[in-house]
């Protein structure tokens, strides 16, 4: 989903000034437990308090792109099908739906009682409002390409095109109508992503952009936006006019960004979190000792990765030098010693656990790392580096985060000591990162790490086309590839579309497109209070569907 924040993204909305100020002021000089207390003492019925990683980036569910944000979204906004946070999907504003014959039109049927926070109807025109929205250039929306399989909207985000001719439509009030570019039969394991979220027209045309900050939003989901504090929390409560409000059990839920998992551990510990986002490697072996029972280690849809700027010299023109580092990650001793938290080696960018898709691996994949060593110092000297030739010298940039900078760490150490490179190391706060990343304009070499939108492999390898730029991690750009993505996503035929997308991955494996170096596993503290936080391998976990028992 996007991206993780630990193996996470930009600015919060701005919370109500008022709310915000008095926060601060009550804050001032108080021990930690006191503000906590503080905060949460408004707070009636059932409480439930989630670490959420990092700053969220922003709420608008068409410019947000990390899995902090989406956790939130999935509990203020409900989208055609949602996730019921255990592998499955749920009718969300869409009750019923179906595709036509070769299932390249799909109608959705809306709830009669769905409604909006302000008690107003959800329509099928703010879908269609939405789904425009999102693919106006001038949303400038990092995720408009996941949009792509609706008829005109690829042309539409590039600017090619008027969205007015994107493929969507409202029959009536409560009947939407999707036109695709071609049969998608995995159209509606898309929909619950953040990125096909409604928003109110008329919301919207009251506020603008601003219609996202706390105070001007209405929600359709299970939950409404009440507070929203800077480095603080977003505090939601529940929606009496959602349509199954009588089902939710939780009453108020509080997010807190905490990118020192350590300290997010040691609130855990206090007892001032039910949940956190992730654990500390340095803590696992003790966790696992002393707190077995609140400890999840689940199956993860994601992959972590590094990736050179091949915007830049001499990554750019130096496949060998890619290849060089990527054959000198000792991947195997990554998780064995430095994560140690259930992840799997991974040389293929599609990760294992992905429906109808056998992921490819380079042949070096079933090499020893001795041999993998060797032809990386190979590749070094030959292409003009090394003792005897010019000096290599590179940054890894990686986002604050303590796991992060372990990892990065002995990866430079790797480089260094097998490959006489130079490395220095700059982590940025997760806002700056974010945008020096998405520009290209890191140094030399960057940490990743992609979460899974939905289960299929296209979630992946969308992001190596050459056309969605700014989600594209490393620059890479092979009209081949292309072609080949293009030609998958026209065919209905399953067997296919599945050769198509896997000849496309070995392709981009072998320009070394990127450096696969694991496959996540989900790492979660729960306490014994709350009930309903599943296994999903998406790491998707609505507030709705949990309960608090004493």
């Amino acid at each position: 989903m996007a991206q993780r924040f630990s193996p996470s993204r930009r600015s919060l909305l701005t919370g109500i000034a008022a709310t915000a100020a008095g926060t601060a002021a009550l804050g001032a000089g108080l021990a930690p437990r006191t503000v906590f207390a503080a905060v949460t003492a408004g707070a009636g019925g059932k409480v439930l308090h989630r670490g959420n990683g990092s700053e969220p980036q922003t709420l608008d569910p068409h410019k947000s792109s990390g899995v902090p944000e989406s956790w939130i979204q999935f509990d203020i906004f409900e989208g055609l099908i949602m996730p019921d946070g255990a592998n499955g999907r749920v009718p969300g504003a869409a009750e019923r739906w179906e595709a036509n014959a070769d299932q390249s039109v799909y109608t959705f049927h809306l709830r009669r009682n769905g409604k909006w926070s302000d008690g107003t109807p959800v329509t099928a025109h703010d879908f269609v409002f939405a789904w425009k929205r999102i693919c106006d250039p001038k949303t400038a929306s990092n995720y408009a390409f996941n949009l792509w399989v609706v008829k005109g909207a690829q042309a539409a985000s590039l600017g090619q095109a008027p969205v007015d001719e994107m493929g969507v439509r409202a029959v009536d009030d409560h009947t939407f109508e999707v036109t695709l570019r071609g049969p998608t039969p995995y159209f509606t394991k898309m929909v619950h992503h953040h990125a096909f979220y409604p928003i109110s027209k008329a919301n919207y045309d009251k506020f603008g952009d601003d219609f996202i900050r706390a105070g001007n939003l209405v929600c359709n989901g299970a939950y409404m936006l009440s507070e929203s504090i800077p480095q603080g929390h977003v505090k939601v409560v529940k929606n009496p006019h959602f349509h199954a409000a009588d089902s939710v059990k939780i009453d108020t839920v509080f997010f807190y960004p905490t990118e020192n998992i350590e300290t997010e551990l040691r609130r855990f510990r206090s007892g001032e979190l039910h949940t956190t986002y992730e654990v500390p490697v340095t803590q696992t072996r003790w966790i696992k000792e002393n707190m077995a029972e609140e400890y999840r280690e689940d199956p993860y849809l994601g992959i972590y990765f590094y990736s050179a700027n091949m915007t830049k010299e001499p990554w750019k023109s130096s496949k060998d030098l890619r290849l060089a580092l990527n054959l000198a990650i000792d991947r195997q001793a990554i998780v064995e010693k430095i994560t140690a938290q259930g992840e799997t080696p991974s040389f293929s960018f599609v990760p294992t656990g992905t429906e109808n898709y056998t992921p490819q691996a380079p042949e070096y994949a079933t090499w020893t790392q001795a041999q993998r060593d060797e032809k990386a110092r190979e590749l070094v000297k030959a292409a003009g580096y090394g003792p005897g030739g010019k000096p290599l010298a590179l940054e890894i940039l990686y986002n604050t985060n303590e796991n992060h900078r372990k990892i990065a760490i002995a990866i430079a150490s790797m480089w260094q000591q097998k490959l006489g490179v130079k490395v220095t190391l700059n982590n940025q706060e997760w806002k700056v990162f974010l945008s020096t990343r998405d520009e290209k304009s890191y140094k030399d070499v960057v940490r990743q790490g992609w979460i899974a939108d939905y289960n299929d492999a296209v979630t992946f390898l969308d992001l190596l086309r050459s056309d969605v730029v700014q989600q594209n991690p490393s620059g890479y750009a092979n009209p081949a590839y292309d072609a080949l993505m293009d030609e998958a996503n026209k065919t209905a035929d399953a067997e296919k579309r599945r050769e198509l997308l896997q000849k496309a991955e070995a392709l981009a494996l072998e320009d070394v497109a990127v450096f696969p170096i694991y496959v996540y596993a989900n790492q979660n503290m729960v306490s014994k209070k709350v009930t309903g936080w599943n296994e999903d391998i998406l790491g998707n976990h609505p507030s709705r569907f949990m309960d608090i028992t004493a």
